[in-house]
């Protein structure tokens, strides 16, 4: 933990404010939402269809997680700063081009280069583990995604109203300007939170074996990869069921899409206020719990016949409340691992629960074709709720343990 000043806006000798943490956090939420009530439009316009468009979602997704991986022991190699700076101007660049993509497969790799926002919300993370201990990191990271929960709670409100009055081109122009914004206050708000490392980039990223052989850190990542995996489904398949199955249009599919953040924005600020005073283990488990109680209720409505709008996305607040509990302290317990590696552990922790909703995304899309309902999706995510409730339990055991060994 590096002994940093109190931060004082616009001051790059302290630690960056909470205002440019959560604008951090939330830029790679606004690259991910604010597109998606397009996309069957954008099928259209490039002559393919919806679920391949689709795949735009697990492709960023599995672009993030390839480069949080390399960011984490960058950043602790070449400092914090450098590394934001740097993802957040590729990201820029990548969004704008976006604009001008002339056909489904520019468009992907656009969509794969855009993914460098995800670096800049895996740093801020770790910037909270560099100048804070393990029960105040959880806190705080629970309130920096409190904050960042706000853009997904607008982000498919807005995408989807700039689609209907200008065009699917107007979200990226969008995107590229606030990126642009975001990286300004970066350069003048951010202080070097972390001590220059004199390892080489090769040895850090053996760093990584040293992470991977703990059972508990295993635990940590995929309790999370298995609660964000339910939402990172919805992702996928969520634009399909609300298109096809229920008929709307780009612009009320952005204002139901955004249900699932109302609840992460109030699990995120559940987590900041009570995480230090029950620990983290059982805020992930009630978190966890709360996502498959409501998966179960919507599928047993969907078996039933049911299910309608309001209900299916209702149920995704949900999703939300528990991934809002569960995210912030299995961070925070990832972080706590290895301390002294905290940026490699939140870019590897980060990236194994990406890559894995990039599987559930795909899966999602695939499982949805033309005559579907919502029930495969909807099963998808009972499942992969179910199989986080397992693994915490199983991190809970192991954590009672060592705590009778020592």
């Amino acid at each position: 933990m590096t002994e940093l000043s109190q931060p004082r806006f616009f001051d790059r000798k302290t630690q960056p404010s909470m205002f440019t943490l959560v604008l951090l956090a939330s830029v790679s939420m606004l690259a991910m939402n604010s597109f998606l009530p397009s996309l069957p439009g954008m099928a259209v316009h490039f002559g393919t269809t919806t679920a391949i468009m689709g795949l735009s979602v697990a492709i960023y997704l599995g672009s993030s997680a390839v480069l949080q991986i390399l960011v984490g022991p960058l950043s602790d190699k070449i400092g914090r700063r450098p590394a934001l700076l740097w993802s957040l101007g590729i990201f820029i660049f990548a969004s704008f081009a976006c604009v001008f993509a002339q056909n489904t497969i520019v468009f992907m790799i656009l969509r794969a280069i855009q993914a460098f926002a995800a670096c800049a919300m895996v740093l801020s993370r770790a910037i909270v583990r560099d100048t804070s201990d393990t029960q105040k990191s959880a806190s705080k990271i629970a309130y920096i995604s409190m904050g960042m929960a706000i853009t997904p709670m607008f982000a498919p409100a807005l995408g989807g109203f700039l689609d209907n009055w200008f065009g699917w081109r107007a979200n990226f122009w969008m995107i590229g300007g606030v990126g642009t914004l975001i990286w300004v206050v970066t350069y003048f708000d951010q202080g070097e939170t972390v001590p220059p490392s004199t390892q080489g980039f090769q040895k850090q990223l053996k760093e990584y074996t040293e992470l991977l052989a703990s059972r508990r850190f295993w635990g940590y990542c995929l309790a999370s990869a298995f609660g964000a995996g339910a939402f990172f489904a919805y992702l996928g398949g969520g634009p399909f069921v609300g298109s096809i199955v229920f008929n709307l249009s780009p612009e009320k599919l952005g204002i139901y899409f955004g249900a699932p953040a109302i609840g992460y924005f109030a699990g995120n600020f559940i987590s900041g206020r009570y995480a230090v005073r029950f620990g983290i283990d059982a805020m992930i488990l009630h978190g966890l719990n709360i996502i498959l109680i409501g998966m179960t209720l919507s599928v047993i409505l969907s078996y039933l016949g049911y299910s309608t709008v309001e209900s299916f996305f209702g149920f995704m607040v949900f999703v939300g409340l528990g991934n809002g509990l569960c995210i912030p302290n299995a961070t925070a317990g990832m972080l706590s691992v290895r301390p002294h590696l905290a940026g490699a552990a939140s870019g590897l922790g980060g990236s194994i629960s990406i890559a894995g909703g990039a599987v559930l995304s795909t899966v999602a899309g695939l499982m949805l074709v033309p005559g579907s309902t919502e029930m495969p999706l909807l099963l998808l995510m009972w499942v992969s709720s179910l199989a986080g409730v397992l693994l915490i339990l199983s991190v809970r055991r192991r954590n009672r343990k060592l705590l009778l060994i020592t």
